[in-house]
């Protein structure tokens, strides 16, 4: 699996500007996308086209941008269909528009937030706008662990696959499925009962602290869930 952030720590003119000259225009973006009425599809389109540039300008490759597009518009276009749906397809149809467009202007926006700045940095930067700890604290664990179910996954994946050589037939293969999930939220929270108590024996007191680490050249501040104040806050 993939880092989110894989492209967060280029180069690029975009990965240069200061962490929270980027944050702003995110959500300066995604704030005029979202208060524009579907009148004003023009601006609607010249939004998307500058969040176009601005990934062309961090070096995010397309095919990187049409995979995630693709895993997040049949989830938008189901979510959106279901309004007209609602009205026996009588009506609706302006605010499923509203929903797709403003959704995609904010999809490929935060795509271009979480590939200019690496994680960590956006942890800190978000805490500079006073977002409650515990929400930074829970997508700090949630970046961190989300790989070691993954691999958790992958795991209990292969082992399926050789205890069946591929050839289960179909209603086998989904109770297989459905057993394999239950084991993955087992094994889920059995880990997170050993991490807590790793991190109840290190320190941790429900606060999130940050170290001071060299970045490009120069000190930034990295984000650190271990609750042991080891750096200025």
């Amino acid at each position: 699996m993939s880092f989110v952030d894989r492209y967060g720590r280029s180069s690029t003119v975009c990965h240069r500007l200061p962490a929270m000259v980027k944050l702003w225009l995110a959500i300066s973006i995604i704030a005029v996308g979202v208060s524009l009425p579907t009148e004003f599809w023009p601006l609607q389109g010249l939004l998307a086209c500058v969040v176009f540039c601005g990934l062309t300008l961090a070096r995010v490759p397309m095919s990187y941008l049409l995979r995630r597009l693709a895993l997040f518009l049949p989830m938008l276009f189901v979510l959106s269909i279901s309004l007209p749906a609602s009205q026996g397809f009588q009506g609706g149809w302006d605010i499923m528009a509203k929903i797709i467009i403003r959704s995609i202007v904010a999809f490929t926006t935060m795509l271009w937030l979480i590939n200019v700045m690496p994680f960590d940095e956006l942890l800190v930067s978000l805490r500079r706008l006073r977002v409650p700890d515990i929400l930074l604290a829970t997508l700090s664990f949630m970046y961190r662990y989300i790989y070691v179910l993954w691999d958790e996954l992958e795991k209990l994946t292969t082992a399926r696959r050789a205890r069946s050589f591929a050839n289960d037939r179909r209603w086998t293969s989904w109770r297989t499925s459905a057993q394999m999930i239950g084991m993955l939220l087992i094994r889920a929270l059995q880990r997170a009962e050993r991490v807590h108590g790793a991190m109840l024996s290190r320190g941790w007191n429900g606060q999130a602290h940050y170290l001071p680490s060299q970045s490009r050249g120069r000190t930034q501040p990295s984000f650190s869930d271990s609750g042991i104040r080891s750096g200025k806050k």
